[in-house]
């Protein structure tokens, strides 16, 4: 587990990122457990906030998974292509019109948007298996049904 303190401390404190990617002034970081959203105005600054994250990360022993990172623009030049983003390494962060975040789906827009298609899914697919091992026309209470079973089951004493 990272120390959120320490390295929100030594992003601070380094002076490279303080003076060309301006921390403080319009730039984020957004730490929750191993998940980071780095926040940035221009795409050259995200990418100057991705190598001092890189940077601190090599420092704590720690990479950055290629794999699952993306980079999602919105803005109202949303839908222009830029260069790809490269880490240290070399390794370049494709652009996306969706990603993931928290459980939480962020579309690629002129203004923040969310998508909640992902949850309505899961929440219909929970349903229907419910709804399938239950059936959806049952003329009685479910709730009295159970009340019932469970009276008669625990209430009840054994012969």
């Amino acid at each position: 587990m990272i120390n959120q303190n320490h390295f929100k401390n030594d992003l601070n404190q380094n002076d490279d990122l303080a003076v060309n990617c301006q921390l403080h002034n319009g730039t984020f970081i957004l730490l929750y457990a191993d998940d980071i959203l780095l926040l940035a105005p221009s795409v050259t600054t995200l990418e100057k906030l991705l190598h001092a994250c890189e940077n601190e990360l090599c420092w704590l022993d720690m990479i950055i998974n290629t794999k699952k990172s993306c980079c999602l623009r919105i803005g109202p030049r949303n839908h222009v292509s830029c260069a790809n983003i490269t880490t240290l390494s070399g390794h370049p962060l494709p652009w996306t019109s969706e990603m993931r975040y928290l459980g939480v789906y962020i579309v690629r827009s002129c203004k923040f948007k969310c998508s909640f298609e992902a949850a309505k899914r899961s929440f219909y697919r929970s349903a229907n298996s419910i709804f399938g091992k239950i059936g959806r026309k049952q003329p009685y209470n479910l709730f009295a049904a159970n009340a019932s079973l469970l009276h008669y089951m625990v209430l009840k004493p054994a012969p």
